[in-house]
């Protein structure tokens, strides 16, 4: 009977063992998401006043991604649905 406790105490230190280190891991994790929240807001920060500065460069520039994101989806749905041999 000795040894069904001895492995419960086992069990017990391994999961507060895990416990401390999940516990540690997440207060790493929320440092680094408060480091990458600061740096989005900053960028964020710097991409508004930039588009305040040259509006039309901004526009531009959408303009530019959209339409190479586009082009982008419509050459990948062309391709999927040759494959397919629908097209």
């Amino acid at each position: 009977m000795a040894k069904p406790r001895k492995k419960t105490k086992t069990v017990k230190k391994k999961a507060q063992s895990e416990a401390k280190k999940a516990r540690q891991m997440q207060q790493k994790a929320r440092a680094e998401l408060k480091k990458a929240k600061q740096k989005f807001a900053k960028a964020e920060k710097k991409a508004k006043d930039t588009i305040k500065k040259n509006p039309e460069k901004a526009v531009a520039l959408a303009a530019a991604i959209g339409a190479a994101v586009g082009a982008a989806s419509t050459a990948a749905g062309a391709y999927a649905l040759k494959k397919k041999g629908r097209l």
